[in-house]
Parts: C-alpha cells; sequence; structure tokens
C-alpha cells in the first residue's frame, strides 16, 4: 500500500469516528447495549417456568420483552431526531399531562388494579404504567424550570418552593395508586435536579430533613408499608409469609457464590421467587451468574450513569443548560432506581415495587427509559455540534 493510500485510508477512519462522536456518545451506547443483552437473556431464562405454567410458551415473556426493546429503540431513535428546544418550550404541557394520567389512572373502569395496586392503564399490547411516564416529564419540567428560573433558584426561597409544591401534588395520586417507591425515586429526582440547579446548601438540608422526615412518615402510616419494613429489618422472623420474597432472593443470591450455577441453573425461579423475571430480577441473576456477573452490571451502570453526567457537564460547558440538566436528571433518575433495586434484593433497603431499568421485564419500564436515553443521545449531539460552533464564532466576534 502507499503511502498516499495509507493516509487516505486513516483519513477515512478519523472522518468514520468524528461522525460516529457527533452523533452517539459510544461508552453510553455500549453499556446500554450490553445491559439490553443481558436483559433479555435474564428475562428468557428467569421467566421460563413461569411462562410455560401459565401461558404454555415457555418464551412468552421473553418474545414480548424483545417487542418491547425494538419498540423502545424506535421511540428513542424518534426523539433522538426531535430538537430538544421543543421539550423545552412544551414543560407546561408536560406537566399537565403528568397530572392528568395520574388523575386518570385512578378513574373506576380506566386504571386497571393488579394486586391490589391501580397503577395501570390498559393500552392493548401492553399496560402503561404511569409513574414511569411521570418521571419522565417530571425530568423534562425540572430541566426547563431551572433555565427559566435559575437565578430565583440560587437567589431566595421562591425558586424551589415552586417545584416542591408541584412535587406534592404529584405525591397525593402516586400514594393512592399506592406507589410509594415512585414517590421516592420521583422526589429523589426532584432534589438531585435542584440540588445541581444551584440551591443554596443550607436550603438544601433543610429540604433533604423535610423531605426524610414526610417519606418515614409516609412508611409507617399504612399498614402494608410497615409489614414491609418490619420485613425488611427482620425477614427470617416470618420467612413465609412478610419475609417470604426477601428470604427467597437471599437465598438466590447466596446460592449463587463466586461464579454462579449457571445460566439457567437457578432453582428459586421455579415458583419460589416472586416477581423473578420482573422486580426481582437481580436475584436471578446473581444465582446464575454468580458475583462476577453481578459485578458486570454493577459496572454497566455504573459507566451509564456516568456518561450521563459527562454529557450534562459537557453541555453545561458550552451553555446548553436544558440539556446538561436534562442529562443529569436522567442520570440520577436510572442510577437512584437501579440503586433501589438492587438494594431491596440484596435485603439493603424495604421492599418497593420497582424495576431495574434496561433487565427488568416490562413495557412501560423499557419504553419510558429508552425514551429518556434518546433524549440523552440528543443532548450530547446537540452539545457536540454547539462545541463546533464554538471556534466559528469566536472567530467572527474577533475573539
Amino acid at each position: 500500500m502507499s503511502a498516499a493510500s495509507l493516509h487516505a485510508t486513516r483519513d477515512a477512519h478519523r472522518q468514520l469516528s468524528l461522525s460516529w462522536q457527533q452523533h452517539v456518545d459510544v461508552p453510553l451506547l455500549l453499556s446500554v447495549l450490553l445491559l439490553l443483552c443481558v436483559g433479555l437473556v435474564m428475562v428468557a431464562s428467569a421467566s421460563i417456568g413461569v411462562a410455560d405454567r401459565n401461558n404454555g410458551d415457555p418464551f412468552f415473556f421473553f418474545s414480548r420483552q424483545l417487542f418491547f426493546v425494538a419498540l423502545g429503540g424506535g421511540i428513542a431513535f424518534v426523539l433522538y431526531h426531535i430538537r430538544l428546544l421543543h421539550w423545552e418550550n412544551a414543560r407546561m404541557l408536560l406537566l399537565l399531562a403528568a397530572y392528568l394520567l395520574l388523575i386518570l389512572v385512578l378513574i373506576p373502569g380506566v386504571g386497571k388494579t393488579v394486586n391490589g395496586s391501580t397503577r395501570w392503564i390498559p393500552m392493548g399490547i401492553f399496560n402503561l404504567q404511569v409513574s414511569e411516564v411521570v418521571k419522565l416529564f417530571f425530568t423534562l419540567y425540572l430541566a426547563a424550570y431551572i433555565v427559566q428560573h435559575g437565578d430565583k433558584l440560587r437567589e431566595g426561597l421562591q425558586g424551589f418552593v415552586k417545584p416542591l409544591l408541584l412535587l406534592g401534588l404529584a405525591t397525593i395520586p402516586l400514594l393512592r395508586q399506592p406507589d410509594f417507591g415512585a414517590v421516592v425515586v420521583l422526589a429523589s429526582i426532584c432534589l438531585g435536579m435542584l440540588w445541581l440547579g444551584g440551591v443554596r446548601l443550607w436550603q438544601f438540608l433543610l429540604l433533604m430533613a423535610a423531605a426524610a422526615g414526610s417519606l418515614a412518615l409516609l412508611a409507617v402510616q399504612t399498614p402494608y408499608r410497615l409489614a414491609r419494613l418490619t420485613g425488611f429489618s427482620d425477614p427470617w422472623a416470618d420467612p413465609f409469609n412478610s419475609g417470604f420474597q426477601l428470604t427467597q432472593s437471599l437465598i438466590a443470591i447466596g446460592s449463587g457464590s463466586w461464579f454462579g450455577t449457571g445460566l439457567g441453573g437457578s432453582v428459586q425461579k421455579l415458583f419460589y421467587l416472586p416477581e423473578a423475571h420482573n422486580d426481582f430480577i437481580f436475584a436471578i441473576l446473581a444465582e446464575e451468574l454468580g458475583l462476577i456477573g453481578v459485578v458486570a452490571v454493577v459496572l454497566l451502570f455504573a459507566v451509564l450513569v456516568w456518561r450521563c453526567f459527562v454529557i450534562g457537564a459537557a453541555a453545561e460547558k458550552v451553555g446548553h443548560v436544558f440539556g446538561a440538566h436534562l442529562a443529569y436528571g436522567v442520570g440520577l433518575w436510572l442510577g437512584i432506581q437501579a440503586g433501589i433495586n438492587m438494594g431491596v434484593t440484596m435485603g439493603i433497603l424495604p421492599t418497593k415495587g420497582l424495576t431495574l431499568p434496561l433487565l427488568s421485564y416490562g413495557g412501560s419500564s423499557m419504553l419510558v427509559t429508552c425514551a429518556a436515553l434518546g433524549l440523552l443521545m440528543r443532548v450530547h449531539r446537540e452539545t457536540y455540534f454547539a462545541l463546533g460552533d464554538l471556534p466559528r464564532a469566536r472567530a467572527g466576534a474577533g475573539l
């Protein structure tokens, strides 16, 4: 190969690399794809017994999850091509839509009740879990609020009282469903985004104390939540009733040891551990893939959250405030929800009905998470082109 051909090949590779950098954050994309692949494999493994018994098809849940992944990818692709300015301008419509969904799900005949909880609106091919959509809409609204009222947020009480009141209004219907786990995640997203938006330290600490006190009060007011707290503190005291799910989860994790029982080798998924392919899929993963698999999944989530904050910091650097705080909000949301799910599975936190993003079975969680990641990729794209425009703008201004 001649020197000219070699240089041409290198230039082509460099241009291809630059093109990828312009459009996607490669570490983020790889971590998401790997988590999706692990999730599909684990859903197939964890659900094979219950799917065969209840549906006559051992891969019933796997097929549906594969469909949700494909549909979620399509949604992410569409949102990736929509300018973020449109979402920023639609902040009030998004907020109103969130409240409308929270009200609709509680209307008799509209919302679907499962195991005493009314959290879903039937949509034909799947049931829409309202709280998942509310998390995304609130994250978008808060990012736009920080852009519009950043000075008030940093300078006085009025700036952060308004979003807290709006959060309180959303909390009431969520507790009526009831969905305490969604309240915890939504409150955490709100607090984290307000802190990153510039709330003063003493205000933030006061806010944290008030939120922690309110959540603790709510947790002990209702008998079933109190039972969950009791079961969490000592699940072995009542292993066949309040502590059943947690004890089965701990048995699964303990059985995995270092390298696991092997893919498909789980015993706990055979009608012992409830929600094995859903909220407690992490326990089956630990049983079949062992500590090595657990560490790998935790690292993948760490990369995902890290890239969210890297993208947010880059956006903030070029003055893209809405994109920056949207990226921060998505990072907080996915990191907190993943951490809570894993903590619940391992007995570190009280049991809550929260899915593990990108891994647990469920249409609502998959579609909304993919939508959030599509928006995140859009933040990266707009930031990258803004970075490219800065030198030209400075040159035009004589800087």
